[in-house]
């Protein structure tokens, strides 16, 4: 019996090193499966962003969300306006690098992007800030994966010590030691987590190493921002067939387009819907300086729908301003009325208008966000005067103020039952034309463009000249709008800067 014995103590011995042979794979399989598919996205989801500065504006770098596909583009995300997919930045895996700019800043960093001395060195230290940001959220991210593969693996071990007790207890032929229980598990448990962190830091090596070829790779040809996301977010295409025979024309809003004036006796359906008039500004400069000057202004315009985007006015889909413009050839001189559409203007003064006291927080706020979205669409309208071919000389207008503070008459009182305007309320809003009206010019300097600051005669206030006023009133047509007048000394303060020659501002 003795051989008996010792070669069934030595069956009961092996035996669990014959059930870790069987079952040494699919444990550590399961928990590497785990590390990736379920370690890998929430180590990407709950990495937080690293903040960077760059031309004065907040950054937030990243990465998006991993999906099930193969390959997915990078993204920018616009705090408050949109989120865009970079298809050039296309990136195999699951590491999609994510930028998250705004809200936006008015402040000298954002106006030194025009610089053209400054811009490009600051340009070249933003990109390495941005890359630098990533690499660190990068770091963090594979320390974050690093710790969340130690307790899945420690995880793991403790269900699998527990599924072998209890296999083991309820062997037939009984249970082996415990040393050797204790042994095997201790094996597993080594090699269960050795092989998750290698495995689980090799796949972050090279989810790494794929976002680094797929961002190199879509910027190896990318020599502009246009090329980059598209070229439908930066500038308009040309609209419509060549066009000759104008020496200049007239962008913006209604303020331009002089609605309520008399139409032009043969004009299209476009004009009719904007109410391009006789007396409008480019009618007035055509009649100063003896040129023909295409009007393509049209109400409600602003830079997004109107001037670099399709408006839809009276039932009309009207193309692009710059668009159109592009196709006028030859052209000496532009000039651009923007801005009060831009920030929705009239919102604040019905307001002011409406309550005893509009210079609360809330709107101060509101202003400021419209003001520092309207601050980065026109550095893109500005870049698409700058690239008109011919670079023709461009006058950008600033807007008029309505009333001086001590201004009291029938058109401060308001509609009937309103507090109305009182000399606290007008300072509020000249003080808010005039920040508009700082971007405006701040912008145009930066890119050598003329500046004309109309000077009208005010609400309130006597005509000039016996002309009649300059600006109608409330119980006009359209309040606040130029008269002919109006148009006229719009256009007086235009004319006298037609004439400079500038060179364009590289584009870098």
């Amino acid at each position: 019996m003795h051989p008996g014995v010792v070669r069934t103590s030595r069956e009961e011995v092996l035996k669990p090193e014959r059930r870790a042979l069987r079952a040494r794979w699919w444990p550590t399989a399961l928990l590497v499966l785990f590390c990736l598919g379920v370690g890998i996205p929430v180590t990407v989801a709950l990495t937080p962003n690293q903040d960077v500065v760059a031309f004065g504006q907040y950054i937030a770098v990243g990465a998006r969300p991993p999906d099930l596909s193969v390959a997915g583009p990078a993204q920018i995300v616009q705090v408050g306006n949109t989120t865009l997919d970079v298809e050039r930045l296309r990136v195999y895996g699951p590491l999609r690098p994510q930028v998250t700019l705004g809200p936006v800043q008015r402040n000298a960093g954002a106006a030194a992007v025009f610089d053209p001395v400054a811009g490009p060195r600051l340009g070249e230290r933003a990109v390495a800030d941005v890359t630098a940001a990533f690499l660190t959220w990068y770091l963090w991210a594979g320390v974050g994966l690093l710790v969340f593969t130690v307790a899945a693996a420690a995880a793991g071990t403790g269900l699998r010590t527990l599924l072998v007790l209890r296999r083991e207890s309820r062997d037939p032929g009984g249970h082996a030691p415990l040393a050797e229980i204790w042994a095997f598990c201790r094996r597993g448990a080594g090699r269960m987590t050795v092989v998750a962190l290698a495995v689980s830091m090799l796949a972050w090596v090279g989810a790494g190493a794929l976002a680094y070829a797929g961002a190199v790779g879509g910027l190896r040809n990318v020599a502009s921002l246009s090329q980059l996301v598209g070229a439908r977010q930066l500038s308009p295409d040309p609209v419509g067939p060549p066009v000759d025979g104008f020496d200049g024309a007239v962008i913006g809003d209604s303020r331009v387009s002089r609605i309520g004036g008399p139409p032009l006796p043969d004009g299209s359906a476009d004009d009719a819907a904007c109410g391009r008039s006789t007396d409008s500004l480019a009618s007035q400069i055509g009649s100063l300086t003896d040129t023909s000057v295409l009007n393509l202004a049209c109400p409600s315009a602003t830079i997004t729908s109107g001037l670099r985007g399709p408006q839809q006015e009276q039932g009309r889909v009207l193309p692009a301003q710059v668009g159109l413009l592009k196709q006028v050839r030859d052209l000496d001189f532009v000039v651009v009325a923007i801005g009060p559409n831009d920030v929705g203007w009239t919102d604040f003064l019905l307001y002011c208008y409406g309550v005893p006291d509009c210079a609360d927080n809330l709107t101060r706020g509101e202003f400021d966000y419209r003001l520092a979205a309207f601050d980065n669409v026109y550095s893109d309208l500005l870049a698409d005067l700058n690239q008109l071919p011919g670079a023709p000389r461009v006058v950008v207008m600033t807007s008029y103020r309505a009333f001086e503070p001590d201004a009291d008459c029938p058109d401060t009182l308001g509609p009937p039952g309103t507090p109305g305007l009182d000399a606290t309320k007008i300072e509020l809003l000249n003080t808010r034309i005039g920040e508009l009206n700082d971007i405006l010019v701040a912008g145009a300097e930066a890119y050598g463009f003329a500046v004309a600051r109309p000077e009208l005669a005010l609400l309130c206030e006597e005509p000039r000249g016996g002309l009649g006023p300059d600006l109608q009133g409330l119980t006009d047509p359209f309040p606040y709008h130029p008269t002919a007048i109006g148009s006229l000394r719009m256009a007086a303060a235009v004319t006298p800067l037609l004439t400079t020659a500038r060179d364009p501002v590289p584009v870098r």
